[in-house]
């Protein structure tokens, strides 16, 4: 397994924070990121945050958990599918005491036994293990969920909550031989967390609610938060607030009746962890460092230091290729000078939070945004829609009108003008990840989604083409005639694409393309529909290429050939023409691939680096205004 290795930051993370654990007496906070690693911050002065000690992984790290009889002690659990055991001495530097290693998928969340012995894991692979953790001894499983198991929390009698994708809460006693307690939902629940009472659990819902249920799990109350998913909760000391952390970009705070009494918006936010300690909040960032919060009156204590860059979405038009970054920056890069020392570079700067989408016509960029807005931006004007329930990790242009797909699963129909919305409905059971367009007025577009399909069609109109064994990231298309799919089941797939007499798309000759032994991300296709080759990118920090062979029918399995590697995992691709395809990584690297008329492989043909572009615009920008 590679590590990770992305540019390093003076001011923190050099990408976004998964996590962030306040120690008990809140002069410590670990922040854990997309970068590998885990941030310990010496919070002596909470308006400014000093770095104590830097904690590695090889790959990003989920979260963290400081240890309540023994508050030196930190575990840390990863994408590397290992927890880590670590000795974090106010007075000294940090050790590795222990690996923890036993898990067949990432590992999402961990949690200390009130006797500050017992370590609890949660994975991907849907299972909960305990340990006794500095004997490093594996003790036996206390759970397991069908679908993945997201956060673990433990009450102060010792009580063990899990819960999942599959929408299954359970309470066990690791002390006992009794039954656990279960309840189910309908839909995912990614968070969950014990009053410090231990005598309620908040559950947060994917439907945007947190319940409030007994340690039975019988329920209490339920608690409308956002249109969004609620992804995490945290209690105020004496369990008389909570706060939440939702889906729309935003920090709410009840409370324990259900009130609420505040509301925190900010696009640098990342909702997808909050912690609660000596009267501070503590919350996830896309920027380099977290957010520090009064809890009383949710004010800032200290912001985030300085933005990230990872591209997450890109887009071509004409001679220039797009690409939407975490900082909420759109970098514009001249490709017609592609093997130029340095190439026209310039910025658009949308927002401050993260471009998860991106669409370029006609010279207006639209975007999409992970707080659930669409940000239109034609000669320096912006105009931005309404919160539109969701992240919006795709979008596409469709019949005179502007599709978004969302986290929710849903199609939204703007127009592509003024931002309205016109028409919206459930397209898929699960988050719409990708769309791609087909070329031709009218003629519809391809969606991918997480329930594991791919479609085709019109708004409304749309059929299955194919399935994979696991959620499809990407999908993409070349012209009309053939598309590819990246799912995380390790696969990719290829076929042709036609219409049936009533111009519904269907796809024909469906190919599985073998890929690596990790997640696949992004994928797009290059060459002619008689002879097409198929990129991907995958978590395994590698870029794949194969060549199809129609001839070879739909039971052919082929491996990918590695055509570059990355220091961090492959985020997206777009195609630039039918010879060239820009590939982008988390690690701020893109390259631009090529392939000649000859039918050879294609290759890289120049690479380029983020940071250095912005850093080139910037000072050009300000050498301009001298």
């Amino acid at each position: 397994m590679r590590p990770i290795d992305l540019p390093r930051t003076a001011s923190g993370h050099s990408a976004p924070i998964t996590h962030v654990g306040l120690r008990n007496d809140a002069r410590r906070l670990a922040s854990c990121s997309y970068d590998g690693t885990v941030i310990i911050w010496d919070l002596s002065d909470p308006a400014r945050p000093a770095r104590a000690a830097t904690l590695h992984h090889r790959r990003l790290v989920n979260a963290s958990a400081w240890n309540p009889a023994k508050p030196h002690l930190l575990a840390t659990a990863s994408a590397d599918k290992t927890v880590s055991v670590w000795n974090v001495p106010d007075d000294g530097p940090a050790t590795l005491l222990n690996v923890l290693a036993r898990h067949t998928d990432d590992i999402n969340s961990v949690a200390w036994a009130p006797d500050g012995e017992r370590l609890i894991c949660v994975s991907e692979d849907g299972r909960a293990t305990m340990w006794e953790a500095l004997a490093g001894r594996f003790l036996r499983e206390v759970g397991s969920h069908e679908a993945h198991c997201m956060m673990v929390s433990i009450s102060v009698e010792g009580l063990v909550a899990t819960v999942g994708e599959d929408g299954l809460v359970a309470v066990t006693d690791p002390d006992s031989d009794a039954e656990p307690s279960v309840r189910r939902y309908d839909s995912s629940i990614e968070g969950c967390a014990w009053s410090r009472a231990g005598d309620i659990l908040a559950v947060a819902r994917d439907d945007g609610a947190v319940d409030l249920l007994t340690k039975k799990l019988d329920h209490l109350r339920t608690v409308e938060v956002s249109s969004s998913a609620a992804r995490c909760v945290a209690w105020s000391e004496d369990d008389a607030r909570f706060i939440v952390g939702a889906y729309d970009g935003s920090l709410h705070f009840f409370t324990a009746d259900g009130e609420r009494v505040d509301r925190v918006v900010d696009a640098r936010i990342w909702p997808r962890s909050v912690d609660a300690a000596g009267g501070l909040v503590a919350a996830g960032s896309f920027w380099s460092s977290p957010h520090l919060l009064d809890f009383a009156t949710a004010t800032e204590v200290a912001e985030p230091a300085e933005a990230t860059h990872g591209p997450n979405a890109m887009a071509a038009c004409g001679d220039e290729l797009f690409i939407g970054c975490d900082s909420g920056t759109v970098v514009v890069l001249s490709t017609a000078d592609a093997d130029a020392d340095a190439p026209a570079v310039r910025l658009i700067e949308l927002t401050d939070g993260p471009i998860l989408s991106l669409v370029v016509q006609d010279d207006i960029v639209y975007a999409g945004t992970y707080a659930g807005h669409v940000v239109r931006f034609e000669g320096g004007d912006r105009l931005v829609s309404a919160q539109l329930g969701a992240p919006l990790p795709s979008l596409a242009l469709d019949d005179g009108r502007l599709i978004a797909g969302t986290y929710n699963g849903e199609l939204i129909a703007l127009d592509p003008v003024d931002l309205v919305e016109k028409d919206r409905w459930e397209a898929h059971g699960g988050s719409v990840k990708s769309l791609a367009s087909l070329p031709g007025e009218g003629t519809g577009f391809l969606s991918a989604a997480t329930d594991r399909t791919i479609a085709g069609g019109g708004f409304r109109d749309r059929t299955t083409l194919w399935e994979h064994g696991n959620l499809v990231n990407a999908v993409a298309a070349l012209g009309d005639s053939v598309a590819a799919s990246a799912s995380r089941d390790h696969t990719v797939k290829v076929g042709r694409l036609s219409r049936t007499q009533d111009g519904a798309v269907r796809a024909e000759a469906v190919q599985t393309l073998m890929g690596p032994d990790e997640s696949v991300k992004c994928v797009a296709v290059l060459g002619t529909a008689d002879h097409p080759f198929v990129l991907a990118g995958a978590y395994d920090f590698g870029l794949y290429v194969w060549p199809v062979n129609w001839s070879a029918g739909t039971s052919v399995l082929t491996s990918g050939q590695v055509l570059a590697e990355f220091g961090q995992g492959l985020s997206c691709m777009t195609q630039i023409d039918d010879a060239s395809v820009a590939v982008a990584g988390w690690d701020g690297r893109i390259v631009l691939v090529t392939h000649t008329a000859d039918g050879g492989i294609p290759g890289v043909r120049r690479s380029w680096w983020v940071q250095d572009l912005v850093r080139a615009a910037r000072a050009t920008a300000a050498e301009e205004t001298k």
